[in-house]
């Protein structure tokens, strides 16, 4: 068949359009992957496991990746993150105490804590690369700068807890107990990680105060919620921030610290143009409980000083909020609420409320919705690549949760074809991939 000029310029712009049409449907990746940490079994010596899925950008529904799941490295997975283009994958474990259980203290340490590194395939098959070990005891949390040269690891207790001059010397106090943050520096090439020392003090970590409960970055600043109290993990209880500066080089400079004024605080977390705080203890109104639990949302100054945007009860079906995440592009916030997340005690009702932001950046409940469902007992939240649906991974009945987005409204709708898909053992967290290749 021969073409005219014009004829050739016609076929050119259709497969240019053509081209460019489906780049912008998966806005510049072919696969998406959703990969799951969890454990074998519910118990407190479970093996870590990694799951995967394939992510149908059509349908949202999940197909698991062929060789999976792996090892997670070590015992009790709890946080995992992807880096340098998703071609590196990092996995937290937290490690058993010498009796093989999972609650671990500070005087009955987790053991063989590690962070596990995995290389990505373009098919999404992880192979295991390397180990590392965080500087502090009883690992729990993991976090990277958005760059990925930086990861930093959240510590619930410091070296030689209970005897160590350090923590004072570091936190302007007397006090010998404390947590810490140990950083690593990602090599871009290799993904291998090395140690990044505490250079005004001399020290491999960066102390906190103690009773941490969680953590998490901006591009200025990582803030620590602690708690005045023990608690056993998951850690609760929060009350107070403690930030620090965050250089280029990885180096953290400590400011002042911050009391909020409550009492559970489960988690603090970057979403959309603010901090949110979640806490889990009941919220009165005249006299009477109006919420179980309430997301109070900051703006952040400067030395990481939050400054109180106006607290809002969640929904008062839901309690034990634990994640939250904004809708890529959107005024969305979700946020996951565990229930009681105790299935001994016959009441794990489990759910996601949604809020709006407004252009003020202020939240108001989506007015007309329930909360929307879920697995139970959720531990994380994901929107995936394609910002068209929202998943939950479900530490009771060991299940991911999918659910559509409504791209007028926000509300989250069941998956036409499912919206529940098996894993093996109790899920601990998920996060997504967008790969290209």
């Amino acid at each position: 068949m021969k073409f005219t000029k014009f004829g050739k310029a016609l076929l050119l712009s259709a497969l240019s359009l053509g081209v460019l049409g489906v780049t912008s449907c998966v806005q510049s990746y072919t696969v998406g992957y959703l990969y799951v940490t969890g454990t074998v079994t519910a118990q407190g010596s479970g093996n870590g496991i990694i799951s995967g899925f394939s992510i149908d950008h059509q349908t949202g529904q999940l197909k698991i990746i062929s060789g999976l799941p792996i090892s997670s490295g070590g015992a009790n997975p709890v946080r995992a993150i992807l880096l340098q283009a998703s071609r590196f994958l990092y996995v937290l474990n937290r490690g058993v105490t010498a009796s093989g259980s999972a609650d671990c203290t500070s005087a009955d340490p987790c053991l063989n804590s590690n962070i596990t590194q995995f290389a990505v395939s373009g098919n999404g098959i992880l192979t295991p690369q390397a180990t590392f070990l965080s500087k502090g005891i009883n690992p729990f949390r993991m976090i990277a700068d958005s760059g990925g040269n930086y990861i930093y690891v959240l510590d619930h207790d410091s070296p030689s807890n209970g005897s160590n001059p350090d923590c004072g010397v570091a936190l302007g106090n007397n006090l010998k107990t404390c947590g810490d943050i140990t950083v690593f520096q990602v090599n871009p090439t290799t993904g291998r990680l090395s140690d990044v020392a505490n250079s005004q003090l001399t020290l491999p970590y960066f102390p906190v105060p103690a009773n941490p409960v969680d953590f998490m970055l901006t591009s200025t600043n990582l803030l620590t919620l602690t708690g005045p109290a023990p608690t056993s993990y998951p850690y609760t209880g929060g009350a107070s921030v403690f930030p620090y500066t965050v250089a280029s080089s990885g180096q953290l400079t400590v400011n002042s610290p911050q009391p909020l004024g409550i009492n559970q605080g489960t988690a603090i977390l970057s979403a959309g143009q603010l901090i949110y705080v979640l806490d889990n203890e009941p919220i009165k109104v005249n006299g009477a409980v109006a919420a179980n639990s309430q997301i109070l949302p900051y703006s952040l100054g400067t030395n990481g000083a939050l400054t109180p945007g106006g607290a809002v009860p969640d929904d008062p079906t839901q309690e034990n909020p634990i994640y939250a995440i904004v809708a890529s592009g959107k005024n969305w916030l979700y946020v996951a609420n565990q229930g009681n997340n105790n299935t001994s005690s016959g009441n794990t009702e489990s759910g996601i409320t949604g809020y709006v932001i407004d252009s003020k950046n202020q939240l108001s409940q989506m007015q007309n919705l329930l909360p929307f469902g879920t697995g139970s007992g959720p531990q994380c939240l994901v929107e995936d690549p394609s910002n068209q649906f929202i998943y939950t991974a479900n530490f009771n009945d060991s299940t991911v949760t999918g659910q559509s987005i409504d791209q007028n409204s926000g509300a989250l709708r069941p998956l036409l074809k499912g919206s529940s898909f098996a894993v093996t053992g109790p899920a601990t967290w998920c996060l997504v991939s967008g790969r290209s290749g």
